[in-house]
């Protein structure tokens, strides 16, 4: 219908670009719209009138790149984190009670002089041991009737082994086992990766991306690795320092709560996994969504302005560059259960301040744990302000913080649940 090659800088040609049959551009507009057809070139020049696209803009109201873009929400992240955490909770506190329960009237009923007083958690726990340890036994001497008929030396090398890995699992501490067992899931899901044909449900289901709505995969992506190396790291750091953790939590209760007896702390520390998976998640959404969202916005909105300006052919090269270099990166999704490891590096570090880690890579050395972990956390914060990709900082000083706050106020939190469970069966018992 009209001219847009200097429409912005002289106005005056739409006259020209007219065809007689159509209505005028001039008569379509307000009756308070300036008319910009009869200005002369002689007044335009001196005219402080506003240009044809801000009079455009403000007669059509449009909104800016950045108000229609759709913003994402964290209220179901944050309910989801509420209700699995204490669903969690709730789990763990009722199957500690049935556990606790069921070894206790099994104490009693192998021996009279338990009735004299109540199995103690350590009675409870070294007869869980002795069970344990029956169990494996039964074991080996099924696989013995099982290689009868094999070679000798065969038989003896695969007894061996067995019989050696059979030791080992009962002499590791009980947290230890679990998590040796969590980290069994993390391996099979690993496995799962490397299916072809799962790749887009895999990453779909067990990557969380801030953008994608999804709530579920804070819990799927807390035990989802993707790498070998990921994987055997966390699984290095889930076995040492997730022992640690299940031990303090025994140690609080046989310190403080000698009026509740746990035949096990599994459960305790599996929902302490879960809880600060979740929030580690839930962290790394909300910077997502709230912080790097919002700067991503901008990002682009000031790039498209600069492209779009009418100076931008004047830009130098070397500018150019500078505004490519600093573009816009895209939202990652994340996974793998390092916020959760990093909760309970973090009990360990406030449980056991004296105590010394070495660190896997050369030069091998010792350092306190305490040093330790405030190194992580610094690094974390480093990460975040040079913006580093290559880690999830924001789920890491999740976890750290889940993981100080549950040193605090933890233990009254459990001793709150347990207390709820033993009043519920206190009457039927």
């Amino acid at each position: 219908m009209f001219c847009t090659t200097n429409i912005l800088r002289t106005p005056h040609c739409l006259r020209p670009c007219i065809h007689p049959p159509s209505r005028s551009f001039v008569h379509s507009l307000p009756r308070n719209f300036p008319r910009i057809g009869r200005i002369t070139p002689e007044k335009s020049s001196q005219s402080i009138l506003p240009t044809f696209r801000d009079q455009v803009a403000r007669s059509t109201e449009v909104e800016s790149f950045s108000s229609r873009v759709h913003r994402p929400k964290i209220r179901n992240q944050v309910l989801f984190f509420i209700g699995g955490s204490i669903l969690a909770y709730s789990i763990a506190a009722s199957q500690t009670q049935v556990d606790t329960d069921y070894w206790s009237k099994r104490l009693v009923s192998v021996s009279h002089r338990w009735t004299l007083r109540a199995p103690t958690t350590e009675d409870m726990r070294k007869a869980q041991y002795l069970e344990l340890g029956k169990y494996l036994q039964t074991q080996v001497n099924q696989l013995k009737d099982t290689l009868a008929e094999w070679p000798l030396a065969l038989r003896n090398l695969v007894l061996s082994v067995h019989v050696q890995a059979a030791q080992s699992y009962l002499d590791a501490p009980e947290g230890r086992r679990l998590c040796w067992l969590i980290c069994g899931v993390n391996t099979a899901i690993y496995l799962m990766w490397k299916i072809p044909r799962l790749a887009p449900f895999m990453t779909r289901s067990f990557t969380h991306h801030p953008l994608s709505g999804r709530s579920y995969t804070l819990l799927t992506s807390a035990f989802s690795h993707k790498s070998f190396i990921h994987l055997l790291a966390n699984s290095m750091a889930l076995a040492s320092f997730g022992s640690a953790a299940t031990h303090y939590f025994t140690l609080e209760q046989l310190q403080h709560r000698e009026h509740q007896q746990e035949a096990t702390a599994k459960w305790h520390f599996l929902a302490f996994f879960i809880s600060a998976g979740l929030f580690s998640g839930l962290v790394s959404h909300v910077a997502a969504s709230k912080v790097l969202f919002p700067r991503l916005v901008t990002q682009y909105t000031a790039s498209a302005a600069i492209r779009n300006s009418p100076a931008a052919a004047a830009i130098s090269s070397t500018a150019a560059k500078t505004v490519t270099a600093s573009a816009p990166r895209e939202i990652l999704p994340s996974l793998g259960a390092s916020g959760a490891i990093y909760a309970a590096v973090t009990v360990s570090a406030l449980a056991f301040p004296d105590a010394q880690v070495s660190l896997i890579f050369p030069p091998f050395i010792s350092i306190p744990i305490q040093a330790g972990v405030g190194g992580l956390v610094l690094l974390d914060i480093i990460g975040i302000a040079r913006g580093w990709r290559m880690f999830d900082h924001y789920a890491h000083l999740g976890g750290a913080a889940f993981g100080a706050v549950y040193y605090i106020y933890g233990p009254q939190w459990w001793t709150f649940l347990r207390s709820q469970y033993q009043q519920r069966q206190s009457p039927t018992s």
